[in-house]
């Protein structure tokens, strides 16, 4: 029986969120997983902004337990980091056991990025550590994120691809997910 396969990202807010999906689901079926899209819940009738949120956040649950698996795409969202809500996914996976996949579009990993957020404005501190102008240590471990979330998949005997999308296509390039999807069917037999 095939795998199903959770596919968390922020492609959802995406202007072509739809094409891009598409493109991600198809792969998926074309490699012999069955994929499982946030993009594809229907909205159920809400009397405010609020209850809207709280009925896709229980869809999106119940998607995420109704699949043995998750490809998170960490890309650099809005920032220097990975969509929260595509964190929160993840570690929901992570902690119901189920293995993790996840690929970044973006080689630059977590400490660089962080670095070159304070332009370059960072020091190392007594035990020579790296700090940002801030004073506040920058995890700089060599991980495309924070080490929970690139832990979290390897710890889970997953993988992680580092991608490098040329730039403005970060969030929908797909030679990373191709290589991290490639590497799924492989590793879950």
């Amino acid at each position: 029986m095939p795998k199903s396969v959770y596919l968390a990202g922020p492609e959802v807010f995406l202007p072509n969120a739809r094409e891009i999906l598409d493109r991600k689901i198809a792969l998926t079926r074309e490699a012999g997983l069955v994929p499982v899209s946030p993009g594809d819940l229907e909205f159920p009738p809400t009397n405010s902004k609020w209850e809207l949120g709280l009925a896709i956040s229980a869809i999106d649950e119940k998607l995420m337990h109704s699949a043995d698996t998750i490809i998170a795409n960490l890309t650099p969202f809005r920032g220097i980091a990975a969509d929260t809500g595509t964190c929160f996914e993840l570690g929901f996976m992570c902690a119901q056991g189920k293995p993790a996949f996840a690929y970044t579009n973006v080689k630059a990993d977590h400490g660089v990025r962080t670095r070159a957020h304070f332009n370059g404005e960072w020091y190392a501190d007594a035990e020579g550590k790296p700090r940002g102008p801030d004073h506040i240590l920058i995890e700089d471990l060599g991980f495309i994120d924070n080490l929970m979330l690139h832990g979290g998949v390897v710890n889970r005997g997953g993988a992680v691809v580092v991608g490098d999308a040329p730039v403005g296509q970060e969030l929908t390039d797909m030679t990373a997910f191709k290589r991290v999807l490639a590497l799924a069917v492989e590793m879950l037999g």
